[in-house]
C-alpha cells in the first residue's frame, strides 16, 4: 500500500479537494447532497494522473528516480497503468453521480487533459500549459467560475514550469516567471464579487497569506535555483494551492473556506511520509 500511496502521491490529493469547492463557491452553487462526491472525483482524477505520470516516465526515472515505485520493482508498470485507468473511470462515474450531464461536460475533458499531458505534453514546452488546464478545469467541474478556474491555472502554470527544475535545477528565468504567476494569481483570486465585507476581507486574508508562503519559496529558488531549493519551492507550490483555493472560497462561503483551508496543516504533515513531487 505504501508503493502504490508513493505513486499517487497519495496525500498531495488534499490540495486538491478544494479546486471544486473554490469553483462552487464562486459561481454560487454550494457543494451539498450529491454534489459532494465532486471533490472526490477530482482527487481519482490527481490520483490517475499522477500514476500516469509515473507509467509514461517509468524509463527516466529508472535514470533519475530510481527510488520511485516502478524503477524500483515495488509496482509494475502493468499495475500502474491500471490504476490511472481505474481511477480515470472512477472520476468520470463520480462526476456524472455528483454533478449529472453538467460535471461530465467538464469531466470528460479534464479527462483527456490529464492523459494528454502524462504521455504527450509534459516533455514538451507545451508541458506547464497542459497541466495549467487540468486544474482548471477542475475548478470549473465545481461551477462556472472563469476568474477561480484562472487563479488556480495560472497558479499550477508557474509551479510547473519551476517543477522542471527538480532534478538538474532550473534557470533564474524560470523561478521569475513561477513568482510572477503568483502575483497575478493572488490578484485574480481576490478580484470579483463577494458576499460582503467579511467575505472580502477574509478572501484578502488568504491571498495574502498564499502570496506569502509560496513566494518566500519561489524567492529563495529564484536566488538559489539549485534543485534542493527548486524542490522544495516546488512542494510549497503544491501545498500553496490550499490558501489560494481558500481566498476564491471565501468571497462566497466563508464555511468552504475554513474547510478547504484545514487540508493545508494535514498536507503538510503527511508529505514528510509521503513526498507531493
Amino acid at each position: 500500500m505504501r508503493a502504490y500511496a508513493e505513486l499517487v502521491r497519495a496525500p498531495a490529493a488534499l490540495t486538491v479537494l478544494g479546486d471544486t469547492v473554490a469553483g462552487a463557491s464562486a459561481a454560487g452553487v454550494p457543494l451539498r447532497g450529491k454534489r459532494l462526491l465532486l471533490p472526490v472525483s477530482s482527487v481519482a482524477f490527481y490520483w490517475a494522473g499522477m500514476a500516469l505520470n509515473d507509467w509514461a516516465d517509468r524509463k527516466l526515472d529508472a535514470v533519475e528516480r530510481p527510488e520511485r515505485p516502478i524503477p524500483s520493482g515495488r509496482v509494475s508498470a502493468e499495475a500502474a497503468l491500471g490504476t490511472g485507468v481505474g481511477l480515470t473511470a472512477a472520476g468520470l462515474g463520480l462526476a456524472a453521480l455528483g454533478g449529472g450531464k453538467a460535471a461530465v461536460r467538464v469531466a470528460v475533458p479534464l479527462a483527456a487533459a490529464v492523459w494528454a499531458y502524462d504521455t504527450l505534453l509534459k516533455p514538451t514546452a507545451a508541458g506547464p500549459l497542459g497541466m495549467a488546464v487540468c486544474r482548471a478545469l477542475d475548478v470549473l467541474m465545481g461551477g462556472c467560475a472563469p476568474l477561480a478556474a484562472a487563479a488556480v491555472g495560472v497558479h499550477t502554470l508557474g509551479v510547473t514550469a519551476l517543477s522542471t527544475g527538480e532534478v538538474h535545477g532550473a534557470s533564474p528565468t524560470t523561478a521569475r516567471v513561477a513568482m510572477t504567476t503568483s502575483c497575478v494569481a493572488t490578484t485574480l483570486a481576490v478580484t470579483g464579487q463577494a458576499r460582503g465585507r467579511w467575505h472580502r476581507a477574509a478572501s484578502l486574508a488568504a491571498g495574502s497569506g498564499y502570496a506569502s508562503f509560496v513566494g518566500r519559496a519561489q524567492a529563495d529558488a529564484l536566488r538559489d535555483p539549485s534543485a534542493k531549493k527548486v524542490r522544495e519551492a516546488t512542494k510549497t507550490g503544491i501545498h500553496g494551492m490550499v490558501p489560494l483555493q481558500a481566498a476564491v472560497a471565501a468571497r462566497g462561503s466563508m464555511l468552504g473556506a475554513a474547510l478547504v483551508s484545514a487540508a493545508l496543516p494535514l498536507a503538510r504533515r503527511l508529505s514528510r511520509k509521503v513526498s507531493p513531487t
